[in-house]
Order: structure tokens, then C-alpha cells, then sequence
């Protein structure tokens, strides 16, 4: 397979286009990856835009790939958003990168009552664009068409108030309603994965009050890095994307 890289944008760009890489891009591209003049390649914008050519250039400071084919993916759909806890360590982050690689079109972090780790001020600038980045890399070791997007941080009402308003599926273990059994109504779904010691009674109790529905994913409890993955591949069959 080809390797995969992204550029800023390419709206514009045709078949005979040169398309240039430059910055940390070419340099993963000559000096990690190994990228060698004539060997072919496939470049996106992350934006659905998908170019595929040939490296004629190579080089630390810039790559240079003539594109041959241009398509556009239209964009997943119904979308699968995970709202994930923050948890200690890196589990949280682990959960972002293995739901990048397996379809999840955005993410959004959570501070839920139960979190260890705290997202005060610079600190959730900072961890925002830490797990963009790890988004951005798993949507090319993917090779997706379309690059998530990484929202603000959401407090517990925040996310109350997006249960009234789009189909939301709480991961509880004590839920009766096996989420290998729902069905696709055809709206986008947003899926709640609490941290280490779980989603509280309380935030429950007010999510379920505004709308979101309790749901299962099996009869052994799974960590907080593996609960949102699970649950996406079993949504993307689910709810025909795969």
C-alpha cells in the first residue's frame, strides 16, 4: 500500500498538479518514512480530497508528488462521535487514537466528575492540540479520507444539552439494552465513555433525563482506552458503515 500524507488544502488541485510537501510533512516523508523519487504515494487535505501520484522530489525540507488521479469521499455518514472521558495517564489518549483508526468522526473531550486528570486553563489549550495530533497521525496511518475533528472540552451540562438534541448512547454496565442490538434511525450518534472509576449516578441520572439512552456493550467491564473503540466497531456494523 502507499504511504499516505496530508496537506493544509487541495481544493484546487488537478490531475498534473505538482503537490508539495514541506515542514515536519517532508521531513517524516524523506527521512522517517524513507520516501524515494518514483515511488508512488497519496496525499489528502483531510477534507474528503484524496490525490494519488508519484514522488519526484524528496528531500528533509520538501517533497514534491505529481498527482495522476483526484477524488473526493463524500463524507461517513450517519457520524459516530465519541465523547471520552479524560482519565489518567495516557488511557484517554490511547482511546483516541484506536477510535481515529476505526471510523470516529469527532472527538470530544469530557470532563467527567469521576476524571483524574484535571483540564484547567493553558492546560486544556494544550491537551486539545495533544490529541489533535494524535488524530491527525492515526488518520493517516489509516489512510482516511477525512480527519477528525477534535472539539473544546464539554462540561457534563454541555453535554445534557446535546442529548436533547442528537441521539446519545451512554456506555453503563448495568444498562439492560445490548448496543449489538440498536438500530439506526438514521441521525448521527454520540457516544459517552466515562473514565476509570465509571459515569456517576448523578451525571447519569441527568443525561438520561435529557434524552441519551443507556446502553451495554457486554458482559465483562473494559477500561476507559478500550470501551469507545469497542463500542465504534460494533456501531460502524451496526449502523452500515461497515
Amino acid at each position: 500500500m502507499a504511504l499516505h500524507f496530508l496537506v493544509e488544502s487541495a481544493s484546487d488541485t488537478a490531475v498534473g498538479d505538482v503537490v508539495t510537501l514541506t515542514g515536519s510533512e517532508a521531513k517524516h516523508a524523506a527521512v522517517v518514512r524513507r520516501l524515494r523519487v518514483g515511488e508512488a504515494v497519496t496525499v489528502g487535505d483531510g477534507a474528503g480530497v484524496w490525490l494519488t501520484g508519484v514522488a519526484e522530489e524528496v528531500t528533509p525540507a520538501r517533497v514534491d508528488v505529481r498527482v495522476s488521479e483526484r477524488a473526493v469521499a463524500p463524507a461517513p455518514t450517519p457520524r459516530i462521535v465519541l465523547v471520552q472521558a479524560l482519565a489518567k495517564g495516557d488511557r484517554d489518549e490511547l482511546a483516541v487514537q484506536a477510535a481515529c483508526e476505526l471510523g470516529v468522526d469527532e472527538v470530544v473531550p469530557w470532563q467527567a466528575s469521576r476524571s483524574v486528570s484535571r483540564w484547567e486553563g493553558a492546560k486544556a489549550v494544550k491537551g486539545r492540540e495533544r490529541w489533535a495530533s494524535i488524530v491527525r497521525e492515526a488518520a493517516k496511518q489509516a489512510h482516511r479520507a477525512w480527519v477528525p475533528e477534535v472539539a473544546a472540552p464539554v462540561t457534563t451540562k454541555q453535554l445534557a444539552a446535546r442529548a436533547a438534541q442528537q441521539r446519545v448512547l451512554l456506555l453503563d454496565p448495568t444498562a439492560s439494552t445490548r448496543i449489538s442490538q440498536l438500530e439506526s434511525d438514521g441521525r448521527d450518534v454520540v457516544l459517552v465513555v466515562g473514565p476509570e472509576g465509571g459515569i456517576s449516578d448523578e451525571e447519569i441520572a441527568r443525561l438520561v433525563e435529557a434524552g441519551a439512552e443507556r446502553v451495554l456493550l457486554g458482559d465483562t467491564v473494559l477500561r476507559t482506552s478500550t470501551a469507545g473503540p469497542a463500542a465504534i466497531a460494533v456501531l460502524s456494523v451496526a449502523l452500515g458503515r461497515w
